[in-house]
């Protein structure tokens, strides 16, 4: 998967603003992404980049399946960690 490099910066502001926890809602290209969650943000016309940070079609969705754990690592928001219906928000 390859994604803007803006994703994570711009991931983590969108956090802030909710200001509680969001679901990820990881879904693949093909399937449509759940309301209110980081992957329908992922692809929403209104974010920052105009749509899909996913840069090659075929390999753009899973956003919210990929991106929050990199964020996560590099100490930017806190995921939970359940068997399901995992969620993320801003430290």
């Amino acid at each position: 998967m390859s994604y803007r490099a803006s994703a994570v910066d711009d991931l983590v502001a969108w956090l802030r603003e909710q200001g509680d926890w969001v679901p990820l809602g990881a879904a693949d290209e093909n399937k449509p992404a759940a309301d209110g969650t980081i992957e329908a943000w992922g692809r929403d016309p209104g974010n920052p980049v105009g749509g899909w940070y996913g840069l090659r079609k075929g390999y753009r969705g899973r956003f919210g399946m990929y991106v929050p754990p990199l964020a996560e690592a590099l100490g930017l928001i806190e995921l939970t960690h359940d068997a399901r219906n995992n969620k993320a928000r801003a430290l």
